[in-house]
């Protein structure tokens, strides 16, 4: 074995001990979290606007099927449909994604990891990752960037919302809702994901920092950034 060979060996190793802690921290919480966010898009009326002004892209472009990607209860696939665009959601928990099926019983929910999505090449006319690339380590989310561009038809869009703060990379919880949980959040900036998204092919075509409105378990700012494959 190479050294080449050992570092991708080990690297695979970090993503799936990353994807196996995140599965179980949502198993483990599922209910709970889905309690607390019953709704969960955003904290005002801006971020249903942003949704539904990325739907009316997904639509003008043809309106190709949408993957909503760290789907969790659902939520954000239900508002999607009733847009009007076909969607279905992945999300690596089984547990968020049988919660799902039984809140949304008309759609399609599917377990599944964003770092390799089981689809095949040129096939989506959008995708949604609302507050999930979070979890994603930073040496990983390259290869994310890289499979949404292969998922993705040309012309098709994708979205993401993230919370972030400028002077931190992340944190860790052992705990939440009372339960032991092994998850750790990373924190990136609209520009640093911009950069990463154009990287992998992707054009950039709007990035902002929205402020949260209202009450607000979590405080802080959080980054939007929308980007097209090019054709």
């Amino acid at each position: 074995m190479t050294d080449s060979d050992a570092g991708t060996t080990t690297t695979r190793a970090d993503l799936a001990d990353a994807l196996r802690a995140a599965r179980d921290s949502y198993d483990t919480i599922a209910e709970d979290y889905t309690g607390e966010h019953p709704d969960g898009l955003g904290d005002g009326p801006l971020y249903g606007a942003l949704l539904t002004a990325f739907a009316d892209l997904v639509k003008e472009a043809g309106g190709g099927p949408v993957a909503d990607v760290g789907s969790g209860p659902g939520y954000v696939t239900a508002r999607l449909h009733a847009l009007g665009v076909p969607v279905f959601g992945v999300d690596v928990s089984p547990r968020m994604v049988a919660l799902a099926r039984r809140a949304h019983p008309h759609l399609r929910f599917h377990v599944g990891s964003m770092t390799a999505l089981d689809l095949p090449d040129a096939t989506l006319g959008g995708i949604t990752a609302l507050y999930s690339i979070i979890h994603v380590p930073d040496e990983h989310l390259p290869g994310v960037f890289a499979e949404f561009r292969r998922v993705l038809a040309p012309g098709g869009h994708v979205m993401l919302l993230f919370q972030f703060e400028e002077d931190l990379d992340g944190r860790h919880l052992a705990e939440r809702y009372g339960r032991p949980v092994d998850l750790r959040y990373h924190w990136r900036t609209p520009d640093r994901v911009a950069g990463l998204l154009a990287d992998a092919g992707l054009d950039v075509r709007a990035r902002a920092v929205l402020a949260p409105e209202g009450p607000s378990r979590l405080r802080m700012p959080r980054g939007y950034v929308l980007a097209r494959r090019p054709g």
